[in-house]
């Protein structure tokens, strides 16, 4: 039974879906258990086995075609997967960045041959997908990236760095943001695979120390003179990268909604067990009014959180989620899911700042929820557009 008073949507109901989410979260137990995770975490790095222990259970490019290797299913089965992994504490395993980023790129916008050669692989975890958007230089501003990709007959050469990239030393099929036509501004952005086992002059660099997100190879890399063929070149010309880029971003938007709250309704149920079980002054914490007061608001916030990414869902599924939406899920619940993951750990009182407790850690992974995919502070202004 959940935790919250919502109903699961008539879209989520649907006995397939139960079965696979069912499914899933056995997967995830054998899989995935606490020891292996805390390996991941202490390593940086979730294990290249595990992608392919993934691939061999179908659930790599779950919403890619069948005739490209995957399971033939919808955004719902991406959803599943965010939301088990969330309340799994399945940390840092990149899948739903790899299956609901990078193959709808592949699918959406390449060719017939470019869809039979990568998509396959991606399935089976032969190739792990990233996208290097973010340089040194370039956040959320997509327009400014500095990276080049000069035409030199049939090749594109590549010359630039990235970083803060996902999967950044695992993966081996990486999309990349460059310009084709530096004097062009948005119109001379392009979106250029590189296979990383197939060129020359492409380098990893550091592993990024980051506040949370341990598990997670977030990394920088770099590109000095790598070629790769133009039939590389995402799309049917050069200069389109940035609105690929623009059509595909709500969906990324409402992955980090949906991760969001998948977070948010973990904190709070890790926290309710914890409040019924602590003591303090000869009676549990669950039995002073101020826990009580301070758990029915975020039960509240968390329900509303809840709703509304649900209608979220039923839109995108439906092809109606627009970018002011998807900013708006993404504002208001990785705001919220900060404030309630804060909160929450003010409730196991010391405990809650060690790593050794599950809300510790979601404390420090939540905080790049506001970051990454866009900062909130663009999601305002796109929302602003709209008034």
């Amino acid at each position: 039974m959940s935790l919250l008073p919502v109903e699961r949507p008539a879209f989520m109901a649907e006995e397939e879906i139960v079965l696979f989410e069912d499914s899933l979260s056995k997967w995830a137990d054998e899989h995935a258990p606490e020891a292996r995770v805390a390996k991941w975490r202490a390593d940086g790095v979730v294990e290249r086995e595990v992608w392919r222990e993934a691939g061999e259970a179908g659930l790599l490019c779950l919403s890619m075609p069948e005739r490209y290797g995957g399971m033939g299913g919808d955004y719902r089965h991406e959803v599943t997967l965010m939301e088990v992994f969330g309340r799994k504490g399945v940390d840092g395993f990149g899948a739903s960045l790899h299956n609901a980023i990078i193959a709808p790129y592949i699918l959406h916008y390449g060719s017939e041959e470019q869809k039979e050669k990568w998509l396959p692989r991606m399935a089976t975890g032969e190739l792990v997908g990233a996208i290097a958007m973010t340089e040194p230089g370039t956040g959320s501003d997509l327009q400014g990236v500095k990276t080049s990709a000069r035409l030199d007959g049939n090749h594109y050469v590549i010359s630039g760095s990235k970083t803060f990239i996902t999967n950044g030393q695992t993966a081996n099929l990486i999309i990349v943001v460059a310009k084709t036509d530096p004097a062009a501004g948005a119109r001379g952005t392009s979106l250029i695979v590189v296979e990383t086992d197939e060129v020359e002059g492409f380098r990893r660099g550091r592993n990024l120390d980051k506040v949370g997100q341990d598990a997670q190879d977030t990394s920088e890399l770099f590109f000095d003179d790598v070629r790769v063929p133009t039939a590389n070149l995402i799309g049917p010309e050069p200069g389109r990268g940035f609105f690929q880029l623009m059509e595909q971003l709500p969906q990324e938007r409402l992955n980090i909604a949906v991760q969001g709250v998948a977070t948010i309704e973990r904190a709070l149920a890790v926290t309710i067990d914890y409040v019924k079980e602590r003591k303090a002054f000869g009676q549990r914490l669950l039995d002073f009014q101020n826990t009580q007061f301070k758990l029915a608001e975020l039960k509240t916030e968390a329900t509303v959180a809840r709703v509304f990414v649900n209608w979220c869902i039923e839109q995108h599924l439906a092809g109606k989620l627009d970018a002011a939406k998807a900013s708006m899920a993404k504002l208001w619940v990785t705001d919220l899911e900060c404030k309630l993951v804060d909160e929450c750990l003010q409730l196991h009182g010391g405990y809650g700042y060690t790593n050794d407790y599950a809300i510790g850690r979601m404390f420090r992974d939540s905080r790049v929820q506001r970051i990454y995919g866009g900062a909130n502070e663009i999601m305002k202004v796109l929302i602003a557009r709209t008034l």
